[in-house]
């Protein structure tokens, strides 16, 4: 049953990855000049330069000073030559010092205008190449064959999303048939790949699936019921005009899409946990009822809903503050601040994912239960890890 289960839900996921694959060139958004190449170089020296103030630098009264300070920094290109360009704002000579590897924009001569050199931004890959690097090695050493299968699974996740769901919702395909599509041939591929095909394996990816059904439907009523608009800043604003016509559908899409891909990790990490809890109860006491392995794992359970609960609001405070700290700033009442359309999407959006969560932790323990008694005590203990 648990197999019908899964092969149905692969299936239909399967079809509608077909229906919804994006075909064809995206919409020409005008966002990115294509003109332009990204030259590596490294700073040969700076220095703080007088320069004429832009809207960039309006002050607190709303007025443009005339004169702001700039840094000019040298650079030495890859084919060794020294140009010089302004950094953004807020650079500093110590945050570029001689020989910090940085990249440039060149836009070449063309239509008797000269070439432009500009700034673009500090060159990251070597640190962050190495973190990566670290993270997966880390991963390896201390959950082994294991821990390695899930980093492929990452990186086959991430390529789902690439290659699929992103271009799929700018093509202004249905974004709650992308979101549940993308979102179970993840969990399918990324599950069975890390923790082995198995009827525990099974049994959590049956519980992931339904904790998604209940995001995506809280999401859905919540989003509803508040009578939440897509476009709720400039930033917004741009990016539904940059997609075209449809682009605040798309972006009501992009919403529900985010609520399920949210929700997917977490889940993962509870429904793993109660199945491999469910059945190391039912290896510890053979003579134990579905009812009974029930009540014990959601003895577990509930430590772990009150843990839970706990990361995903700190996550989500860490990842947003610089929108949290808007409250400090604006000049409103709390209530209407926090019900206002960018607080209000990101409240909906972690409370649809984190009530999701919290449902399907005991579904997943029922589940786990029933599926353990049925089978024999000796094959009740196979190799699984959090």
């Amino acid at each position: 049953m648990l197999a019908a289960v899964v092969v149905v839900a692969s299936v239909a996921a399967a079809l509608g990855m077909v229906l919804t694959w994006p075909t064809g060139d995206g919409p020409d958004t005008g966002l990115v000049d294509v003109g332009v190449e990204y030259v590596a170089g490294q700073v040969v020296e700076s220095g703080m330069e007088s320069c004429e103030g832009t809207i960039e630098d309006v002050l607190p009264d709303g007025t443009v000073p005339q004169d702001v300070d700039c840094l000019q920094v040298t650079v030495r290109t890859s084919t060794g030559r020294e140009v010089q360009v302004f950094a953004t704002g807020g650079t500093e000579a110590s945050d570029v010092p001689p020989g910090t590897r940085v990249l440039v924009q060149h836009y070449p001569a063309a239509g008797g205008d000269p070439e432009v050199w500009a700034w673009h931004d500090v060159d990251r890959t070597l640190p962050l190449g190495t973190f990566a690097l670290a993270f997966a090695l880390v991963t390896t050493l201390v959950a082994g064959l294991r821990g390695l299968r899930a980093i492929i699974g990452l990186g086959l996740a991430f390529a789902v999303l690439g290659a699929y769901v992103l271009p799929a919702l700018v093509a202004g395909q249905d974004g709650l048939t992308v979101a549940l599509a993308g979102s179970t041939v993840i969990v399918v591929v990324v599950l069975y790949l890390a923790h082995g095909i198995s009827l525990r394996t099974t049994t959590a990816l049956v519980g992931t699936l339904l904790g998604l059904a209940m995001v995506t439907g809280l999401g859905l009523l919540g989003a509803h019921a508040a009578r939440l608009q897509p476009v709720t800043s400039e930033d917004t604003f741009a990016l539904a005009r940059a997609l075209g016509a449809d682009g605040v559908g798309v972006l009501r899409g992009v919403f529900l899409c985010g609520v399920v891909l949210a929700g997917i990790g977490v889940l993962n990490d509870v429904t793993i946990t109660q199945a491999s809890a469910v059945w190391e109860l039912r290896a510890a006491d053979p003579s134990a009822s579905w009812r009974t392995l029930t009540t014990r794992g959601m003895r577990i359970g509930r430590d772990h809903i009150a843990s839970t609960v706990y990361t995903i609001a700190f996550a989500y405070a860490g990842a947003s503050l610089p929108l949290l700290l808007l409250l400090e700033l604006y000049e409103q009442p709390l209530l209407i601040t926090l019900t206002g359309g960018a607080f209000a999407e990101e409240i909906v959006r972690t409370l649809a994912g984190a009530t999701g969560l919290v449902l399907a932790i005991p579904l997943t323990t029922v589940v786990a239960a029933i599926a353990a008694v049925g089978v024999p005590p000796d094959h009740s203990r196979s190799g699984h890890s959090h």
